[in-house]
């Protein structure tokens, strides 16, 4: 199978108050600011490698970044990454997540034929979910997303008898459980946390990560009209930055102990912690 992992380089959570809003252009700094492999993304990556250890393959990661980021890809390769794509171009800076699913959407038909597209369902530094179903519309492919658990393949024979995946059922987080869908592929799967726990590098996987290719490609690479990207091509723009102040709030039930319980796990639902 060809899986390809869509990673997102975003600010160390550790460094968030050190970020700005430009004055005038009304994007991220991020200069200066570490960056880490998005955490979901990290657990789509991880799943693209646990399916090729079963069913054999290749996995590539494609990101958009500035070059600064080459690093966040090493680290991806050394964790079982095949080869990498990097979509670098100041004409991408400021770029919305429609303008950011058409140019990953050109970089997934530069690459050519593939099985499968994982990505992690938001990113901490935006929280829209909308990467994942915009590039499918873009890609003209089904695409699910809060995927919490990949079940199994069906494999189905080619023109020349050999085997290949043809559908995939998977379970989709719904409020209170899930659901059982089967698509066919190819597919994008935007996973949530539950699906896995992400592997460590290993200090071979390191080594062997700085033998591995890093192709980056631009705006005239990709073919991509100037306009259609970056502030120019975004339709949503960010109005303000700030952090908001925590406070913890007391509150105390008063019931019998089986009413308590079914409210406490209620509230604590409603707040999106469970």
């Amino acid at each position: 199978m060809r899986i390809i992992v869509c990673l997102k380089p975003v600010p160390d959570p550790k460094h968030w108050k050190e970020m700005s809003l430009h004055p005038t252009l009304k994007v991220l700094v991020r200069e200066g600011i570490p960056n880490v492999i998005n955490p979901l993304d990290r657990n789509a990556l991880e799943e693209a490698l646990r399916i090729k250890e079963r069913q054999g393959g290749e996995v590539i990661i494609l990101s958009m970044a500035p070059l600064f980021c080459l690093s966040i890809l090493r680290e991806a390769l050394a964790m079982g990454g095949d080869r990498a794509i990097l979509l670098s171009d100041k004409a991408f800076a400021g770029s919305d997540t429609l303008a950011t699913s058409y140019i990953l959407s050109e970089a997934v038909r530069k690459i050519g034929d593939f099985d499968l597209i994982l990505c992690g369902n938001q990113t901490i530094d935006g929280w829209t979910g909308h990467v994942g179903p915009q590039l499918s519309q873009f890609l003209g492919i089904e695409g699910i997303s809060l995927v919490r658990m990949i079940e199994e393949f069906h494999f189905e024979e080619d023109a020349k008898g050999r085997a290949k995946a043809a559908r995939a059922i998977v379970r989709r987080n719904i409020e209170y459980g899930y659901v059982r869908i089967e698509a066919e592929l190819p597919l994008l799967l935007s996973v949530v946390k539950e699906i896995n726990t992400p592997r460590y590098a290993t200090f071979a996987g390191i080594l062997e990560a700085e033998k591995k290719e890093i192709q980056i490609l631009s705006a005239s690479d990709l073919k991509i009209d100037p306009s259609h990207v970056g502030l120019t091509g975004s339709p949503t723009k960010m109005a303000d930055l700030f952090m908001p102040e925590v406070k913890r709030r007391r509150e105390i039930i008063q019931e019998k102990p089986e009413v308590a319980s079914r409210l406490i796990i209620e509230k604590i639902h409603q707040r999106g912690l469970i």
